[in-house]
């Protein structure tokens, strides 16, 4: 039961993955076509050749290595085999860095050329100013991306699509590499319109901004909270009693010192005083500091019980009579004058 639910789980992640990586295939499509150049643009060695030019729509970075262009209409053919139809395609080789397609970027590659020049040099047969198709497929050689019927064109001339529709453009015209048509008086709202007609761009873009700064709040506040709790865990160590205790002692101290320093500076500057003074000052600022300098009491009274002997009955009772004799009720006498003498 385990195995089955990994190799479902296993299924349904390979499912996903080659669900994006053909979405963002489908972003990839031909922008621009040129047959027959001599006077276009030129590649590494200096040579001018047919050139065609894609672009990604979208606002990721894809990667076209991989991927099939062919001239040849006998590959839409759904019973030929997939051997059979990568015969007759040409594959963008892997290993130039230059495939990673930025979002809204364009890659040129060259036609009629030998792969061996570089990873942007295919051996796509491009018939000079003759009508031809050209399709562009996946790296599955079956999924057909995109495809143009280019109409025959003159030296120079470039076979360019604008939004959903194909023109030809003029050799002053050609733009390899970049927009197809570009209007100097087009307003940005028109712009983003033209490039983001469905807002997917500009709702990530919001949305992205919106995240990012409530991020910043949450950092800013988590560490305002750290840095206060420190604050009172620091306030709560300062004034407790043992610290007071020090602090008191260290600027005590430092008192002395400073004074003492400065009258041993002034008797270097006055020679000749007597060592017997210098030793009365420090013995008065040491007096100083254990006067100044003391436990710090607590506050708090303790009172210990004490046996006195106040409350024994007996000790008391003695001053009055003796307990050996009976006691009389009768009166006291008072003495006589006589008796008083």
């Amino acid at each position: 039961m385990k195995t089955f639910k990994k190799l479902l789980l296993s299924s349904v992640m390979l499912a996903s993955t080659a669900a994006v990586m053909a979405q963002g295939a489908k972003n990839i499509r031909i922008n621009e076509v040129l047959t027959n150049n001599t006077a276009s643009i030129v590649d590494e060695y200096g040579n001018r050749q047919a050139w065609i030019e894609v672009e990604n729509t979208s606002f990721t970075t894809y990667n076209v290595r991989g991927m099939y262009f062919t001239t040849d209409r006998s590959v839409l053919d759904p019973q030929m085999s997939v051997p059979e139809r990568i015969k007759r395609m040409s594959v963008i080789p892997s290993g130039d860095p230059r495939t990673q397609i930025g979002g809204h970027q364009h890659l040129i590659f060259y036609c009629n050329s030998n792969p061996a020049q570089g990873k942007l040099h295919l051996s796509l047969n491009i018939p000079i100013s003759e009508p031809l198709w050209i399709g562009f497929y996946n790296g599955n050689a079956t999924e057909l991306i995109d495809s143009v019927s280019i109409p025959a064109l003159a030296a120079d001339q470039s076979y360019a699509r604008h939004g959903n529709t194909w023109s030809v453009k003029k050799a002053e015209n050609v733009t390899p590499g970049i927009e197809n048509f570009i209007k100097t008086d087009e307003t940005k709202d028109a712009k983003l319109k033209r490039e983001d007609p469905y807002g997917v761009g500009i709702t990530l873009l919001a949305m992205g901004i919106v995240f990012f700064c409530l991020t910043l709040l949450f950092v800013f506040f988590w560490i305002f909270g750290l840095i206060m709790r420190h604050l009172d865990t620091a306030k709560k160590v300062v004034n407790t009693q043992p610290i007071k205790t020090v602090t008191k002692t260290v600027e005590v101290t430092h008192d002395i010192a400073h004074a003492t320093g400065n009258i041993l500076q002034d008797g270097l500057e006055k020679k000749g005083i007597d060592k017997e003074v210098y030793i009365a000052v420090i013995s008065m600022a040491l007096k100083q500091y254990q006067d100044d300098v003391h436990d710090v009491e607590s506050g708090v009274i303790t009172i210990k019980s004490q046996r006195t002997g106040w409350s024994d009955e007996y000790s008391q009772m003695t001053h009055f009579h003796d307990p050996m004799q009976p006691q009389s009720h009768q009166a006291p006498r008072i003495p006589t004058a006589p008796e008083l003498h």
